[in-house]
C-alpha cells in the first residue's frame, strides 16, 4: 500500500494520520509537559495510549507502565462504557504520574483511568492526549480537533494473514 498524503477531510471530518504527523504530535506533547510538569513515571492507556505514552516517557526520560481501560471487553454494545480491567500500576503510590492516551472526547477513560491511579495512592495526576476530540480538557494536548481520527496503526488490522482495511474505519476509509 503506498503512503497517504496527511488530509483533514472537511466534509466528513476524518484525519487520517500517518507516521510522521504522529511523531511530531508525539514530540510536541513531550514538549508541552515538560514545561509545566515532572511527572516521575508515565502511564500509558492501553490499547492505543500505550503507543504515545511510551514516546512521550522516553522523551522525558520517565518510567513507563500502562493501565486498561477498555471498551473492548464489555459486552456487544453499540458504545459500551469503558470499564476498568485490571488495576493500576503499584509504582505510581507516592509519585506525580502522567496519563497518556491517544485522543480525548468524553473523558469517560481518562476519568476512569485518574481514579484508578489516585486510588493506588499517586501523589499528583495530570493527563496528555494526542488528540481532543470532544468537551473534556485533558492538561495537555497536542491538537484539538473535531474529525474523527484514523491513527496509523488503526487503518488496517490483519485478517487470515492479510492485511485489510480496520472494519470500524472502513467507511471513512473508503470514503476518501
Amino acid at each position: 500500500m503506498s503512503p497517504r498524503k496527511q488530509t483533514v477531510d472537511p466534509a466528513e471530518g476524518v484525519l487520517h494520520v500517518e507516521w510522521p504527523l504522529f511523531g511530531e504530535l508525539s514530540r510536541a506533547l513531550a514538549l508541552k509537559v515538560s514545561r509545566e510538569y515532572e511527572p516521575d513515571i508515565v502511564v500509558g492507556v492501553a490499547t492505543a495510549g500505550v503507543v504515545p505514552g511510551a514516546v512521550v516517557a522516553a522523551m522525558l526520560g520517565k518510567e513507563f507502565h500502562s493501565i486498561v481501560v477498555s471498551r473492548k471487553y464489555r459486552a456487544e454494545e453499540t458504545r459500551a462504557a469503558p470499564a476498568l480491567v485490571g488495576s493500576a500500576p503499584p509504582e505510581v503510590r507516592g509519585r506525580r504520574v502522567l496519563i497518556v492516551d491517544e485522543t480525548c472526547d468524553s473523558g469517560d477513560t481518562l476519568r476512569l483511568a485518574i481514579g484508578a491511579i489516585v486510588n493506588a495512592g499517586a501523589k499528583e495526576v495530570r493527563t496528555a492526549v494526542g488528540f481532543r476530540t470532544g468537551v473534556y480538557e485533558p492538561d495537555y494536548h497536542a491538537l484539538a480537533t473535531a474529525s474523527t481520527i484514523v491513527l496509523p496503526w488503526d487503518r488496517e488490522v490483519i485478517v487470515d494473514g492479510e492485511l485489510t482495511i480496520n472494519p470500524a474505519y472502513a467507511e471513512a476509509l473508503n470514503s476518501k
